[in-house]
């Protein structure tokens, strides 16, 4: 896996910003998840909201490295979603 596949920010004040997240393997490379649109098809852990808001805060999905090779191959479904008026 290539070096930019995986970036760390450990200044940062919420670093790891999920409870229970195994530090050494963060990846902050996907602070906000760029499969978020594709809502029930992301694959990763979410609820919805009373408000019917996406809530991602527990889903580790994006922010382990060894999960972003397989984000990636998901990004045609979120570019094909920015085409859509």
């Amino acid at each position: 896996m290539a070096d930019h596949t995986f970036f760390q920010n450990r200044e940062c004040a919420c670093f790891p910003c999920h409870a229970g997240a195994d530090e050494s393997s963060f990846n902050c490379l996907f602070c906000y998840c760029p499969l978020y649109a594709l809502g029930d098809r992301c694959g990763g852990s979410f609820t919805y909201t009373e408000q019917g808001i996406k809530d991602c805060s527990d889903c580790l999905r994006p922010h382990k490295k060894e999960n972003y090779e397989a984000i990636l191959k998901q990004m045609p479904q979120v570019l094909e979603l920015a085409k859509k008026p």
